[in-house]
């Protein structure tokens, strides 16, 4: 495999490595794998000699991927994982052992990348995979958890072929790539599936083209309420039940119990070699933890930073508000990009905030606070303050906010970062 030593460095900043990225390919997603095959052979990169866990689905990734790395590290076992997109630093993509990856490591498998590409073009999505899978084969690791970017079947993440599939939920979004239907949408999520592999759906509503992708793939499929269930007992307990046996007095993480049970399905479906005690399950619940999800801040007021930026999202989000009531205001802070669902995604809030402020967000696809605070217009919402950015739109949220109020910023992972950035 090739190595770094006396190559040229194109750039020794990860900045600039980044902002290169973004050059490279004439559309910033371009569906498809002959590209990013074509460079990961050159690199040797595949097959990865990991046990591999790919995780796909429309809400719910990130969280799966938190929690699996969360149960193999208290369980002993050594982790990579690949998750996208980042909130404050591209290195929160590329993780080892729960850490980060250096600048230095991003950079020396750019470089790697660089000269191995020759004339074929890769987007930025599709070099960062690359990275990825070449970091985790520098370092001995047990399992690799890969979450895909967008769809399943056609995105970069599907060139490695995973040991068990996770497919969380199927909801309308992205649908000028996916298809504007659940069926469509759950087959492109299904492309993840290998013939005589396991695979995990844990949407409570499967699409039926799952079932017929996973039949004509003849991958081993186990769902939700068929082949698994759960329970939560009260606020800090839950339990959880399949056809082997069953896990009881379960701690409630602070993600999802959907995600939970589908997460702790796929566990049962390890070789022996990776075995899970139940004492390592009970500590990664308890210890999971997924920035911009539902993540509390209690300053003199709480302040709530959540990417939700779909309606599903919008209504998980809006079941949480609403689960725990305050004496005070909800006061949301909302900037959203413009090939979003806008108009239904502020509707399932709607019951829950008391006055909205729009910002608008000054990046690609972004859409501007006027194009938003129409869509709040047409979902029949009052009691809307719109600024220029979501900062200013944050700032004048928070002077107005008192002791027993709260404050929501949601809406995009751009939305959520820009103000974590505010509050470093």
């Amino acid at each position: 495999m090739p190595t770094s030593k006396n190559l040229p460095k194109q750039f020794t900043v990860l900045q600039d490595w980044l902002a290169y990225l973004e050059t490279l390919h004439p559309t910033v997603i371009d569906l498809g794998l002959a590209r990013i095959k074509q460079v990961a052979q050159t690199l040797q990169l595949l097959p990865l000699p990991k046990f591999v866990i790919t995780v796909a689905g429309t809400n719910g990734k990130g969280t799966s991927v938190a929690l699996l790395e969360s149960i193999f590290l208290s369980a002993g076992y050594k982790v990579g994982t690949y998750t996208s997109p980042h909130l404050i630093r591209y290195n929160e993509r590329i993780k080892i052992n729960g850490a980060a990856v250096t600048d230095a490591a991003l950079c020396e498998a750019f470089i790697i990348i660089e000269q191995a590409r020759g004339d074929t073009t890769l987007t930025y999505f599709e070099f960062g995979t690359l990275a990825a899978l070449w970091l985790f084969n520098q370092v001995p690791l047990d399992v690799v958890i890969l979450e895909v970017g967008l769809g399943g079947r056609l995105d970069a993440v599907n060139i490695v072929d995973p040991d068990i599939a996770l497919i969380t939920t199927i909801e309308l979004d992205h649908v000028e790539y996916l298809g504007a239907d659940r069926e469509t949408i759950g087959m492109e999520k299904a492309g993840i599936m290998r013939k005589h592999k396991p695979v995990v759906c844990g949407d409570h509503h499967m699409p039926t083209s799952i079932q017929t992708q996973a039949e004509q793939t003849n991958a081993v499929l186990y769902t939700y309420a068929k082949a698994f269930n759960y329970e939560q007992i009260n606020e800090k307990e839950w339990c959880w039940q399949n056809q082997a046996g069953q896990l009881t007095q379960l701690p409630v993480p602070k993600i999802p119990l959907q995600n939970a049970a589908a997460v702790l399905q796929v566990l049962t479906l390890l070789p022996p070699t990776l075995a899970i005690a139940k004492e390592a399950i009970v500590v990664g619940l308890r210890r999971v933890r997924v920035a911009g999800r539902f993540q509390v801040f209690n300053d003199k007021f709480t302040c709530i930073l959540d990417v939700a930026h779909n309606p599903a999202a919008a209504k998980y989000l809006a079941e949480k508000l609403h689960a725990q009531p305050i004496k005070g205001r909800t006061l949301a802070v909302i900037g959203m990009l413009a090939d979003k669902d806008q108009q239904a995604t502020v509707k399932a809030l709607a019951s829950e905030i008391t006055e909205w402020f729009v910002g608008g967000l000054q990046v690609p696809r972004g859409a501007n606070a006027q194009m938003l605070a129409q869509a709040l217009s047409r979902a029949g919402l009052i009691h809307v303050n719109t600024y220029n950015t979501v900062e200013e739109a944050y700032e004048n949220a928070t002077k107005q906010a008192h002791v027993e109020d709260r404050v929501i910023v949601l809406g995009s992972f751009h939305t959520v970062a820009q103000i974590m950035q505010l509050r470093l």
